[in-house]
């Protein structure tokens, strides 16, 4: 083989090598982002079961405008999404939700996705701890 040949071989392994590390690191970043989109439904969803509980007459099973006694559902607690928790006990108008992904985050490779979320009588916010 020529000399001109076999520069074009290693030329075409570099290329080839690169292209690969550069789909490997974007698809580790998408996976991180879809799973702590997900984890954010999810915290979403249990924030409207809480707030449907608020606004529920405790003579109907509800809170009567408060969120003591309010528990995440246990065929909720864990989703293929993560886990999620509550911090503290709910009470009064407001209380955290806390969502651990299964995917690892891309600012700490080493720490899991964690999404907080403050729910409140009618209102949601929530803060992504690592992503």
């Amino acid at each position: 083989m020529g000399q001109q040949q076999l520069l074009l071989i290693v030329l075409g392994v570099i290329i080839v090598g690169i292209a690969v590390v550069v789909g490997i690191n974007v698809f580790t970043a998408s996976s991180s982002q879809a799973n702590t989109d997900a984890v954010i439904a999810d915290l979403t969803n249990l924030a409207s079961l809480a707030q449907q509980y608020y606004r529920k007459p405790e003579a109907l099973g509800g809170g009567g405008n408060k969120f003591d006694g309010w528990t995440i559902p246990a065929s909720l607690d864990t989703t293929g999404n993560g886990n999620y928790e509550l911090s503290g006990t709910p009470s009064g108008n407001s209380f955290t939700l806390i969502g651990h992904g299964n995917e690892n985050g891309t600012v700490d490779p080493t720490a899991k996705v964690q999404v907080t979320m403050v729910v409140g009588a009618d209102k949601i916010t929530s803060t992504t701890i690592d992503k």
